[in-house]
């Protein structure tokens, strides 16, 4: 839901990366990719925390069908 969507009055933290952790804590959300207006579920929901609203580099394999990528790795963008 938070996305894509404008949302700045429910801010849930000082940072984004704390809105986010805040967010998924709370609302039961997940941790997605963003890419351009595109959105993709993650299968992993453990390692995406660390580098929660930055930009980074997920290897893995996309189900385009269901737009969940099976997380191999996440690692900061160069």
């Amino acid at each position: 839901m938070c996305a894509l969507a404008g949302h700045a009055q429910m801010r849930m933290g000082p940072t984004d990366a704390d809105c986010v952790r805040a967010c998924i804590a709370s609302h039961g959300a997940s941790y997605v990719l963003v890419v351009g207006k595109d959105v993709y579920n993650l299968s992993d929901q453990k390692t995406p925390e660390k580098f929660a609203a930055q930009n980074v580099a997920v290897h893995g394999t996309l189900d385009a069908k269901t737009k969940t990528i099976t997380v191999q790795s996440i690692a900061p963008a160069k």
